[in-house]
């Protein structure tokens, strides 16, 4: 991760002499509590819901602060550590029993004892409830949790699973109250009742989060601050705004690229202001739905991955402020691959023309694109404006394009409305795995069931039998050629990491965790210069 606050133009050494400089004087300063009020941080993502057991999405961003897991990741960890517990392992050497032994003395932030029960049922309701929007499709290796006195809890797996300590680390796994979340339905109350390093004091749909320390948390985090507040934005502009204007002290989630370009450049509105850039793992993505008539044949899937130029699509709309993606697994990962590239190459219409002929399609394909208004920043409007270009320029496609807010969108597609939609895809945990396991399946995070019985049933089993997730790219490498052969996935950009904050907040470079999801502990203000 990388720190900057930079003119565009300037040499390569003169970049990084200003880099150096603002890493050594704008976020790496002397730290302590907040002094002026809590930190309030900005973001285009609200959750959609406030239980764990409804949530795989980013809700998990609101979850990581306020309910605890079994495992984390503390600051610069690429490998789940024990958080509520104060010990995890397998206890066999196939990977099929794993075992937790709990902190003493773990609380809710209501006063209520977080025992073994309470993981026990925590983890058993994501299933039992099994909501159309929930995380159950993480525990498909899950076969029984036990439970010995108050603070040992194993996990029974039906077949090997190597990352299963990983899907112990997501929020999806989030702890809760046994008092306050009904076994078999999701909570109705408003609120949050966790054990994490904040407690909620107060929330409004849609619009902000206030956060204050939780005195009962036992854990990893290192609380660098009391309170922060989280702002929802329904777009970037009004974000960058309310930064500049010192309304909000720090932006994550949905900087728009014409915002991060802005935000770049030295002097002026950017007085006072840095911006932290760093590596991501955030993937954007086409879905095609089998019940579509269109979308369901094979020719067209492949005409479309023919036409799509993702090159055009960084420069031009996020202004390279992605990298353009060959892969479901992005760049970075184990067992990453170039294989729509392979395949296609570049973008030729005529190319997509035959393939079209080849299956007896002759006609104008029409194809109704559907995208989200408020997930993934503003600029996904004209990203699918783009792709409405490129398909009709072609002269094989004919375009509509749809959109609804997230809210109402998740429930369109997961009842297969859309013929072809737009996702993004931020990893529950850094592994070639969750790149590909949670859209295959009858039961998978698209609502859209894809069988791909080689990679649920061979691929995935072999590779979640070895621990050393360095061994395993050969498997990854098969299972994506898979996907690239039937095209119902189409990937089209990598995302990197971009945080804007003022110069008096430090632990900005430090606050995001593999999954990049921000740890909001890590912020604080400076307190000399």
């Amino acid at each position: 991760m990388r720190v900057f606050n930079r003119n565009r133009s300037l040499h390569h050494i003169a970049a990084i002499v200003s880099i150096s400089l603002v890493s050594g004087c704008g976020l790496l300063g002397d730290e302590g509590s907040d002094e002026s009020g809590p930190i309030t941080v900005g973001t285009t993502s609200a959750p959609s819901t406030l239980d764990p057991a409804a949530a795989w999405d980013g809700s998990w961003e609101l979850f990581r602060n306020i309910y605890q897991t079994l495992l984390s990741y503390p600051t610069g960890a690429t490998e789940p550590q024990p958080d509520a517990a104060k010990s995890c392992e397998f206890t066999d050497n196939s990977s099929r029993v794993y075992h937790c032994e709990l902190r003493e003395g773990l609380k809710f932030s209501n006063g209520d004892k977080l025992d073994a029960k309470a993981v026990k049922h925590s983890i058993d309701r994501v299933l039992a409830i099994n909501a159309d929007t929930g995380p159950a499709g993480l525990l498909g290796s899950l076969d029984s949790v036990q439970t010995s006195g108050d603070r040992d809890v194993t996990f029974n797996l039906n077949k090997a699973d190597a990352t299963f300590p990983f899907v112990l680390a997501t929020p999806g796994m989030s702890l809760v109250d046994p008092d306050d979340y009904p076994a078999k339905s999701l909570r109705k109350a408003s609120g949050i009742v966790g054990s994490g390093p904040y407690r909620l004091q107060s929330y409004g749909s849609g619009k902000q989060a206030v956060l204050v320390r939780n005195d009962s948390y036992e854990g990893t985090a290192d609380r660098k601050n009391d309170a922060v507040t989280i702002r929802y934005f329904q777009d970037s502009g009004a974000m960058v705004k309310a930064l500049r204007g010192g309304e909000i002290d720090a932006t994550y989630q949905g900087l728009a690229a014409d915002d991060i370009v802005a935000l770049e450049a030295d002097g002026g509105e950017n007085e006072g202001l840095q911006l932290v850039e760093g590596a991501g793992s955030n993937i954007n993505y086409l879905v095609f739905n089998p019940k579509d008539p269109w979308s369901n044949k094979l020719a067209v899937r492949r005409a479309v991955a023919q036409v799509v130029d993702r090159d055009a699509i960084a420069h031009n709309i996020y202004q390279d402020t992605v990298d353009p993606l060959y892969s479901m697994v992005p760049t970075g990962l184990t067992g990453h691959t170039s294989g729509f590239f392979d395949n296609f190459g570049e973008p030729d219409a005529d190319k997509a023309r035959q393939i079209l002929t080849q299956a007896g399609i002759t006609e104008t394909v029409p194809l109704t694109l559907w995208y989200t208004t408020d997930r993934y920043g503003s600029d996904t409007a004209l990203e699918f404006k783009e792709l409405k270009r490129q398909l009709e320029a072609s002269g094989l496609f004919k375009v509509t394009l749809k959109s609804r807010p997230w809210n109402t969108y998740v429930l369109g597609y997961q009842k297969g409305e859309y013929p072809v939609f737009g996702r993004g895809w931020a990893p529950d945990f850094p592994d070639a795995d969750n790149f590909i396991a949670p859209f295959v399946g009858d039961q998978n995070a698209l609502g859209t069931p894809y069988p791909a019985k080689e990679i649920t049933q061979v691929l995935l089993p072999r590779s979640r039998e070895e621990s050393d997730r360095a061994s395993v790219a050969k498997e990854f490498e098969e299972a994506q050629q898979i996907l690239v052969d039937d095209a119902r996935l189409l990937p089209l950009w990598q995302g990197k990491q971009y945080l804007a904050t003022n110069e008096d907040i430090s632990g900005a470079e430090r606050s995001l965790d593999p999954s990049t999801i921000m740890m909001m502990w890590e912020l604080s203000r400076k307190t000399s210069w």
